[in-house]
């Protein structure tokens, strides 16, 4: 499922509206790629953009994050997460700016959902082993389903192919191949690669919905960064609509032990997340 032909892929490419990347995150990356990166030029170029930093403020400032002093300037934010996190924040959320038009599902609900997961994948990070890369969770969180956005984007029928997966308790993958002969994380890798994202985080992207993943069993940041998603995508279910996740039945206990954590440690992850969802 997850061999691509090159030919095939840029076949694929060719026929959807794959969003442009940015000239801000081209930016913000040529600065990153600096030996030193300088703070102060980062910073500034996140400010120019007023709905950008905005944006990364109003997460930051919530619940979720813990911050225990308001942040009010996007210096003093990188200054507090990190520059990669920084980064990171400033490409999930220029991602969700770039998709617009008439879709066949709600892309409100879509995005919502999107980024209740990352939130759910920084509450997690947070709390599981040290050695979880919690810089790259936010950007995974909101970027891995993005393929659905250009299928949603493309063909009218496809909330009936989310529809039937959802009536079945399955993740849509085979319905979207059966249906289009090609799928969203097949989509989404094409997005995170164009837009120059970590090979890692690509990958990732190409790889959540397979559940081998986590088979060799080798801990890397890479498995964990996959555990933290499947149980993101699964806590995000559990507190918006008190079920699992369709790929969890099949994973969750690779990824509780891969984490470190236990049924009972999951079971209060639950009740932890769901007070500062809902508070």
């Amino acid at each position: 499922m997850f061999d691509l032909d090159e030919q095939k892929m840029q076949k694929i490419v060719s026929s959807f509206q794959i969003p442009v990347k940015p000239q801000v995150l081209t930016n913000i990356q040529r600065l990153m790629s600096e030996e030193f990166p300088d703070i102060n030029h980062i910073s500034h170029e996140i400010s120019k953009d007023v709905g950008l930093s905005s944006a990364i403020l109003k997460i930051i400032n919530s619940p979720l994050y813990g911050m225990n002093r308001r942040i009010s300037e996007i210096k003093q934010a990188a200054m507090m997460l990190g520059l990669k996190t920084i980064e990171g924040l400033v490409t999930a959320l220029l991602l969700k700016q770039s998709f617009s038009g008439d879709a066949s599902i709600s892309l409100e609900r879509f995005w919502d959902d999107a980024l209740d997961t990352a939130n759910a994948m920084h509450f997690i990070g947070d709390r599981v082993k040290s050695d979880v890369p919690v810089d790259m969770l936010f950007t995974i969180g909101l970027f891995h389903d993005c393929g659905i956005p250009l299928l949603a984007l493309k063909y009218n029928d496809y909330k009936d192919v989310l529809i039937r997966a959802n009536d079945r308790n399955e993740n849509p993958i085979a319905h979207e191949e059966k249906a289009y002969n090609t799928n969203h994380a097949i989509l989404g890798y094409f997005v995170a690669t164009s837009w120059h994202l970590p090979r890692d985080i690509c990958q990732l992207i190409l790889r959540h919905h397979d559940h081998t993943y986590i088979e060799q069993g080798t801990g890397d940041a890479n498995e964990l960064a996959y555990c933290v998603l499947k149980a993101a995508e699964n806590l995000t279910e559990n507190v918006k609509r008190y079920a699992n996740s369709p790929d969890w039945p099949h994973i969750h206990r690779d990824v509780l032990s891969t984490l470190g954590i236990s049924d009972e440690d999951y079971r209060d992850l639950v009740d932890d997340y769901m007070q500062v969802y809902e508070g």
